[in-house]
């Protein structure tokens, strides 16, 4: 056990209110909390971002566009926190549906936080057994999909959200056209939200109309209508200074580039197997291929059509034991039809079971489902007839026993695991495939090669005997530790991801699988079934390729040769998407243009659907390669730099005080957390350097109703990690908290050692020996809807000179002992004032900042206010330039009739500008009384409400 002297009860109730105190949501104290909770080494750009999300209480939300690869997650994961921390736990998370995992993951991993992924089937079981809105849920953040929201709109309508945030938000970017009904019935359903927060790579693609978009998704205030943009901004070089003043406040935009000082990349390598398929291998492919092609199937459901073709093109490139298996499924199910079964199993559901990732896609797609009826002769006939074809394609697949590419893939293992020994790598790969079936094929393919012993299956199941056995080993050597979350699900995840980095040479996983799990200690990734989803891929590759990889990652790809098409979906995404090699993958503006990827997958489809000869694949890849390019505008990537970048120096030098800034809080924090725990849990637990070891529970937890709390070894968030993780909100720091504030503290003299601190602190040198009042006054400030809450320290002298500036919150830091209080008389006038000065100059300080706020929100309407009357001025001009128009034509109409048709026009259109002079002024009385009305209810919430209670005040003594 470490000799360190306790905290004194009086600094424990100061520090225990210094760990809890609402600060102002522009200081890197209101996230201190959150940054010592968190279970990740936080970036200063990603604590800069959290910062500019949670500063101004008057805003409606931000759009966060930092450069892919920059860990937008992370900045909305301490945003998140922040709000939990603060009690408002009303939070949806909007997410792509292949993203939900790994969202859920990474708020339960790196900040503690337990979300509930609501779809189809949580939702369902939560209404059928709690009969509420299953939107409310109290544990944790809500996260769903773009498709899930949309259909649920008047659920998410209905509910006060304190933060919703929506990633991939370039979805939304073309909410303002009519067409896009998702963004649309979003903004509808979340318009009453008072905090967003859009994460996006690419907030700017095509057209500026997408930022007025997106902005307008966030408050509706910024700009006025669409047409009053247009006028301004668009195609107008000059006014980009205006727009950007008016994004700053809402948008912030980091580059890769200018973070390198904190992040170190490590590039892609990436390694091309080429195969040739077998004849009978070629000759399933050829039959399969040409029965997809066919204009009438009866074994694909007529709504599901497009979406099952996908999955089988996906399987047949996949293995033949997938696609025999799925054959199989579609001849039951055609049986059922024929022998009237009552309830034929759902295609979609049957194949879902091998192709995981399947619901996910289903997700994105909008067909719809109509069965199959075998109501005629002629139609039983049809249908008798698909099964057999289907069955004598199964039954072909069943007999090819080698297939080229698993042969294909030891070789590229060998050459792979020699290219991570050259790196310095472990040997260690991921493979990927899209089937559950090819997994197991290619478990028995590696079973008797050097690969064999140390294979992980991952999956959405993950309920193979292999894996629960691991499971179990994990539980054991984990028993008492809070690795242990008590979800099967989650806990089977990590212990076979942790089995993997210790055991491990070889996981194969699906897609579905391993969404949301960190694979930095591996850096070989082999995609054994390519997607055709560019997001997917990245997303893959992003498992290993991630920060906190040490070595470069070899990405390995097979490529049948053979098949014109396959060779041309690797040829647009190695070379047009680069995703295999370089630092940094796809770029923004390639990922922003496919939006989720789902249409550009859906291409693809199309082009093995409908194109049979090699021509005619290359044109049609080359015409999607055409229209590729045509959304990605460099014009526009330049006006994104013009509008949405800050000088990298000036970025810079803000990150390295942000950094600074940061680490000294969080230290802080943690000293203070430790030393407070310390003086609570005296006799309870030994401390040493890292932690402390509980050996008895605390007198009283148990009517805290903290009878949870463990025994065992407790450490700060990213220690050992085979400890309790300790944290602020951990129930027993929040015990030991409340006792430290709760205490009843008597007058008391504080008797401080100087010497004992070990460090000089210059400014106390001149108090040694002297004696005097302290006290410490808690000042909550209640104004803009928020609350901050501001620890006052006052000192003075027993011969009347007070301690200035911050003497005496460094007197509080310093090693004390309690003494009987020895002095009569009270504190004198003079400590009195300075209380009072120094309150004066928080409350001033408080309502400068909050002004600065309530300015930002007044420009903003002013400015929103301007453009309506700009709107309402230029329809008044277009019909001045209509009737100049229509005056000349008359002027040269060769005929009187002509010449008075025209007239009568130039009357009605005089007629017409007169009555909208009349509407305009009554519209600009109407917009400037909009703006008088908003700004009004803005002073009523400037109005401060100020509470002052007195912590405590004792004698001090420096010696």
């Amino acid at each position: 056990m470490t000799t360190q002297q306790l905290l004194t009860p009086h600094q424990s109730q100061y520090f225990a209110w210094l760990l809890t105190r609402r600060a102002a949501g522009d200081s890197v104290e209101s996230l201190a909390s959150t940054l010592v909770d968190s279970q990740v080494d936080l970036n200063p750009h990603q604590v800069e971002a959290a910062l500019f999300a949670c500063r101004n209480p008057l805003s409606r939300g931000v759009i966060l566009a930092d450069e892919v690869g920059l860990g937008k997650t992370i900045e909305a994961g301490l945003v998140i926190s922040q709000r939990w921390a603060e009690r408002r736990r009303k939070v949806l998370i909007i997410v792509p549906a292949n993203l939900r995992k790994q969202w859920h993951q990474e708020l339960q991993d790196k900040f503690g936080l337990q979300g509930l992924i609501l779809e189809a089937k949580s939702y369902n079981a939560i209404r059928k057994q709690e009969q509420r809105n299953p939107f409310l849920f109290a544990s944790g953040p809500i996260i769903c999909s773009y498709q899930f929201a949309k259909a649920k709109a008047d659920d998410v309508k209905g509910i006060d959200w304190d933060l919703v945030v929506l990633d991939e938000a370039h979805r939304l970017r073309n909410v303002y056209k009519t067409s896009n009904v998702i963004a649309k019935t979003l903004k509808e359903a979340l318009s009453r939200v008072h905090s967003k927060a859009l994460l996006t790579a690419t907030p700017l693609q095509n057209s500026l109309l997408e930022l007025y978009g997106l902005v307008s998704f966030i408050d509706d205030r910024v700009f006025g209508d669409l047409d009053s943009f247009r006028s301004q901004f668009t195609g107008r070089e000059q006014s980009f200074s205006s727009l950007r003043d008016r994004l700053a406040p809402i948008c912030k935009r980091t580059l890769r580039k200018q973070v390198q000082p904190y992040v170190s990349y490590t590039a892609r390598k990436a390694i091309v197997e080429e195969f040739t398929p077998s004849s009978e291998e070629q000759e399933l492919s050829r039959l399969v291929a040409d029965y997809l092609r066919r204009p009438n199937l009866k074994a694909l459901p007529e709504g599901q059509r497009q979406l099952i073709s996908l999955v089988l093109w996906k399987l047949l490139a996949s293995s033949t034991h997938a696609i025999a298996g799925a054959l199989e499924t579609m001849a039951k199910r055609l049986q059922g039809v024929l022998d009237e079964v009552t309830e034929a199993p759902d295609l979609v559901d049957e194949l879902d079971e091998d192709y995981e990732s399947l619901d996910e896609t289903a997700d994105e797609w909008s067909d719809q489902d109509s069965d199959v009826e075998a109501s005629s002769r002629t139609e039983r006939e049809a249908i008798a007839q698909e099964i057999d074809e289907l069955r004598h394609f199964k039954a072909l697949a069943t007999n090819i026993r080698d297939n080229a590419k698993g042969k294909a893939l030891l070789t590229a293992l060998d050459r792979a695991f020699a290219e991570l020994d050259r790196l310095g790598a472990a040997r260690k790969a991921i493979i990927f495939t899209e089937s559950k079936r090819t997994q197991e094929y290619l478990l028995n393919l590696l079973a008797d090669t050097p690969y064999g012993d140390g294979i992980v299956l991952f999956n959405g199941t993950n309920s193979d005997q292999r894996a629960q056995a691991i499971y179990k080993d994990w539980l054991k050597r984990h028993e008492g530790t809070d690795r242990i979350t008590g979800s099967k699900t989650a806990d089977t995840r990590a212990a076979l991801v942790e089995h993997f980095k210790e055991r491990g040479k070889v996981m194969i996983a699906t897609e579905a699988g391993a969404e949301g799990i960190n694979l930095q200690f591996c850096s070989l990734v082999i995609n054994y079934d390519l997607p055709w989803n560019p997001q997917r891929i990245e997303q893959r590759i992003g498992r290993c390729h991630r920060y906190g990889q040490k070595h470069d990652v070899v990405v390995v790809n097979f490529v049948d040769r053979s098949n014109e098409a396959d060779a041309r979906v690797y040829e647009l995404l190695s070379q047009k998407f680069q995703l295999f090699e370089g630092v940094f993958g796809a770029s923004d503006e390639v990922l922003g243009a496919i939006g989720s990827g789902v249409d550009f997958e859906r291409r693809i489809a199309e082009i093995y659907q409908n194109c049979r000869e090699p021509e005619e694949i290359k044109s049609s890849f080359e015409q999607l390669q055409l229209d590729l390019s045509g959304e990605i505008n460099e014009a526009m990537v330049k006006t994104r730099q013009v509008l949405l970048e800050n000088f990298d120096e000036e970025v810079q030098e803000k990150l390295r005080m942000r950094a600074d800034d940061s680490r000294n809080a969080r230290n802080r924090f943690e000293r203070m957390l430790m030393d407070l725990t310390r003086a609570e849990l005296v006799h309870c637990a030994a401390f040493d350097d890292d932690g402390f070891d509980l050996r008895h529970i605390p007198t009283g937890v148990e009517h805290g109703g903290l009878a949870g709390i463990e025994l065992g070894r407790y450490e700060l968030p990213r220690r050992s990690g085979d400890a309790h993780l300790y944290r602020i909100n951990h129930p027993l720091a929040r015990w030991g908290i409340e006792q430290a504030k709760a205490r009843a503290l008597n007058g008391a003299r504080l008797v401080f050692d100087y010497n004992a601190h070990g460090a000089k602190i210059s400014t106390l040198e001149a108090w040694r020996g002297k004696a005097g009042w302290l006290t410490v006054k808690l000042i909550s400030v209640e104004t803009l809807g928020n609350q901050e809450q501001h620890l006052l320290v006052a000192a003075g002298t027993t011969d009347g000179v007070v301690l200035a500036e911050e003497d005496p919150e460094k007197l509080l830091r310093l090693p004390a002992t309690t003494q009987a209080a020895s002095l009569f008389n009270a504190p004198d006038a003079t400590l009195l004032a300075d209380v009072e000065a120094r309150k004066t100059a928080l409350l001033r300080d408080v309502n400068e900042r909050n002004l600065g706020y309530f300015e930002q929100e007044v420009q903003k309407l002013d400015a929103w206010a301007d453009d309506l009357k700009l709107g309402l001025e230029q329809e008044i001009k277009e019909i001045d330039r209509e009737i100049k128009e229509v005056r000349r034509t008359a002027a040269a109409s060769p005929t009187l009739e002509e010449k008075l048709s025209w007239q009568k026009k130039q009357r009605e259109l005089e007629s017409k500008r007169s009555k909208l002079r009349r509407e305009l002024f009554a519209r600009q009385d109407e917009v400037e009384a909009q703006r008088n009305d908003l700004i009004s209810q803005l002073e009523v919430q400037l109005q401060q409400q100020v509470e002052e209670r007195t912590l405590f005040t004792v004698e001090w003594e420096l010696v």
